[in-house]
């Protein structure tokens, strides 16, 4: 029996996207002080630090969650943060969407998940508001920033393979054990490929360490920490198209915020977006994910 949702609980689903939705511009905020690899070390650090000691260890799956934090938390918020730093929020919150389309191809290569047509159709027009909104003018020498966040949606897309593969297990164990092991491969990534960390965090103003907070507070600790017990209490289906909010809600902070333009193009290719992403998740809600960490 499907049970119905309570109106406090729609209500705090929402507000769960607009947090979510929100980070793309104070992660933006942040990233034109804080290198990007060194901001994603230190919001998971804090992750790490905040839920290390309440956590069980997952015994038996060190292993499976260290590869996942390679993949998730290495490389996806690497590449995506990376990207995000080199092109407007609100392309880069339609972009990163392209994760459930790279999930649901995924799904069928590794788990004979049939796409059929609809999903299939849906994954056309999700690519194809994404490509729309790269032929803007105002994107022209930004392509390689937009393809970084391409590919950490793809990588993202690989990660949520490797937790099916993974099993049951509690989503906040899982992602405060990526959180502890990604933090170090994060600095020693920063290490080798960015400049200028220590002048960054040294002179550093309280907006930055704000956007650090927002994400490994808000975003993560508040927005994951109620999301996961909202799994519990109702059907998949029920919960995963809210997830079709945070591009909505991460375009409207990026133009509220930032100042950054709402043209025409824009708008059409984030409506193909999130419409192909709709197809998806309604014909099969899972593949978007519901125990990974998300942007």
């Amino acid at each position: 029996m499907t049970l119905e949702i309570r109106p406090l609980h729609l209500v705090v689903m929402v507000g769960i996207m607009a947090i979510w939705g929100l980070n793309f511009a104070v992660a933006k905020i942040g990233l034109e002080q804080l290198p990007p690899i060194l901001m994603m070390a230190l919001r998971f650090g804090v992750v790490a630090l905040a839920l290390g000691p309440f956590v069980k260890p997952p015994k038996g799956r060190f292993r499976p969650i260290l590869l996942i934090s390679v993949s998730l938390g290495l490389l996806h918020f690497s590449l995506m943060f990376t990207g995000l730093a080199g092109i407007d929020a609100a392309t880069a919150a339609i972009a990163i969407q392209l994760q459930v389309p790279f999930a649901a191809l995924l799904a069928a290569i590794f788990f004979k998940d049939r796409l059929g047509w609809r999903r299939a159709l849906g994954m056309a027009i999700a690519f194809g508001g994404v490509a729309l909104i790269a032929g803007e003018p105002r994107l022209e020498g930004s392509y390689l920033a937009l393809t970084l966040v391409v590919l950490a949606a793809c990588i993202w897309s690989v990660a949520n393979i490797q937790i099916k593969l993974l099993g049951e297990i509690d989503g906040m164990v899982l992602n405060a054990w990526v959180a502890i092991f990604a933090t170090p491969q994060l600095l020693a990534a920063s290490f080798l490929l960015e400049q200028g960390q220590w002048a960054a965090v040294t002179g550093a103003d309280w907006r930055a360490w704000a956007a650090v907070l927002y994400q490994s507070v808000l975003v993560f600790g508040l927005g994951y920490g109620i999301w996961y017990r909202l799994l519990r209490l109702y059907q998949v289906n029920q919960t995963m198209p809210f997830l079709l909010l945070v591009p909505v809600f991460g375009v409207a902070a990026s133009v509220a915020l930032l100042g950054e333009n709402l043209t025409a193009t824009l708008v059409t290719g984030g409506l193909l977006t999130v419409a192909g992403v709709g197809i998806i998740v309604l014909r099969r809600p899972r593949v978007a994910g519901g125990e990974v960490e998300r942007v």
